[in-house]
């Protein structure tokens, strides 16, 4: 639980992660033990390719902050190439999708509110790539506020 005076820390390598097949997901805060779910942050790194399936949040902005690795996100109709030191913030009910070019690469996602964490962790639980998998996706995700478009 968040309380006054006392940091929370992450060490290199810690946090509660998750494999996604394609992505891995390092939970650095969130929950309602972390942030009572105002928000999440969270490292995903993985290797090249699609690390997910169209989709929109109605209500939860999603930003991205690229540390390492080229990557083409797909916001609404636009299409924004981000290297190393760019952010992309998502609207909420904007439709997007994430490609990482050749080698992969890794993102500092901020979501708020909070709570997506548990989606990324389910998935993880059904087998490799259930992130991409449209179908798998769609029976879980109306729960999380991320919906396959």
């Amino acid at each position: 639980m968040i309380s006054a005076g006392k940091a929370h820390t992450v060490s290199p390598g810690g946090g509660r992660s998750v494999d996604l097949g394609v992505v891995r997901m390092r939970l650095l805060a969130g929950g309602e033990q972390d942030t009572r779910r105002a928000f999440t942050l969270a490292e995903f790194a993985g290797s090249e390719g699609a690390w997910t399936v169209p989709h929109l949040h109605r209500a939860m902005e999603e930003s991205f902050f690229v540390l390492d690795g080229e990557f083409t996100f797909t916001v609404g109709q636009e299409h924004v190439s981000a290297g190393p030191g760019t952010y992309v913030l998502v609207p909420r009910g904007t439709s997007h999708a994430i490609l990482a070019s050749d080698g992969g690469g890794r993102l500092l996602t901020m979501m708020v509110p909070g709570g997506l964490e548990e989606m990324f962790f389910e998935l993880g639980e059904l087998g490799p790539d259930s992130i991409r998998d449209a179908g798998v996706r769609a029976a879980i995700s109306a729960r999380y506020d991320s919906v396959p478009t």
